[in-house]
């Protein structure tokens, strides 16, 4: 049989490395950015959304006659679980299994950033202030981790070894979960969040939980508590968000995605003292990118054998069952 041919859809920059040569001896390999995918894709037989946040795809559908599987570079798939493509045919995959514990640490960085208030004495130090004062222990403290897929239970999992008690939310309501023992489904959250100090979103980004963080959700939250959003800004109504952070509700944010993204430079978040933004780089370790080649690599080679896929996607869900 023909080599299939492989589109890496990429942001101006083509993915290299000893990954993507193997992908070339696998098959026809066409790189493309956005400006160029529609003279390109209507041959494609395969698409590596190796530029994950593209919505390009869209708008050059109907020229995609010979797909048949989207691997997208990322966990979560979004961008790509359009009207057309939950219709279609096509597979869809992500790249679980590369973002997981680098997104743990930074969770756990950002909770002790609070509790130990490291800005704070980083401004201090800026102003030439020696202020000495209390920090907050985390160990003991309760945190609810929204999303319990495998980043979710990542971050439980290193959470729990840091000393905090950790619970989960899902879709359904769970005990003696083995990562955080007790999961409440998404219509008792707010009773979950009335207990928690540490609210951690990971959640996919599906039609269930756009906007799940709203003005309702934020009062239900004790005002010491702080949120650290690592899956979606738009799980979070940032307005919502601007105004409880203004009127005490909640004590602060870490927000490594947002609504919109970037966020806009006259935005008020960046001012807010008790506000961490980063540029939703909190699972891109050194090496990510050689990382989610590989995973397409292998993927590939079980494709181009005809055995099954891994990490092949729901459509009707919009993330992996059981992750």
């Amino acid at each position: 049989m023909p080599a299939p041919t492989v589109l890496v859809l990429h942001d101006g920059t083509a993915p290299s490395g000893p990954s993507i040569d193997e992908v070339e001896k696998l098959a026809h390999v066409v790189y493309s950015d956005e400006e160029h995918l529609a003279q390109h894709v209507s041959n494609a037989d395969a698409l590596f959304a190796y530029h994950f946040t593209s919505d390009a795809l869209t708008g050059v559908w109907d020229r995609a006659k010979h797909l048949q599987w989207i691997h997208v570079a990322a966990a979560g798939v979004d961008p790509f679980m359009t009207p057309q493509v939950r219709r279609s045919e096509v597979t869809v995959t992500n790249s679980r299994g590369v973002f997981e514990h680098a997104i743990a640490e930074y969770v756990l960085g950002q909770i002790l950033s609070f509790a130990k208030d490291f800005p704070g004495s980083l401004r201090r130090q800026q102003d030439h202030h020696w202020d000495h004062r209390e920090s907050e222990r985390v160990a003991g403290t309760r945190a609810v981790v929204v999303g319990t897929g495998p980043i979710g239970r990542a971050i439980a999992q290193l959470l729990h070894r840091a000393g905090l008690r950790v619970s989960g939310s899902g879709r359904r309501q769970r005990t003696e979960d083995p990562d955080f023992g007790t999961v409440c489904a998404q219509q008792d959250l707010p009773d979950a969040l009335a207990r928690a100090d540490w609210v951690v979103f990971a959640a996919p980004l599906t039609e269930s939980t756009r906007g799940m963080l709203d003005a309702d959700l934020l009062a239900a939250m004790q005002p010491h508590a702080r949120v650290v959003n690592v899956g979606r800004g738009e799980l979070i109504v940032t307005d919502d968000l601007v105004a409880a952070l203004h009127s005490g509700t909640i004590a602060g944010a870490a927000l490594d995605v947002v609504d919109p993204e970037p966020l806009p430079e006259d935005h008020p978040l960046w001012d807010m003292s008790q506000v961490m933004i980063t540029p939703h780089n909190s699972g891109d370790f050194m090496g990510w990118r050689d990382a989610l080649v590989e995973v397409f690599e292998e993927n590939l080679r079980h494709w181009v054998a005809g055995r099954p896929l891994h990490n092949v996607v729901d459509k009707e869900l919009g993330y992996v069952p059981g992750s």
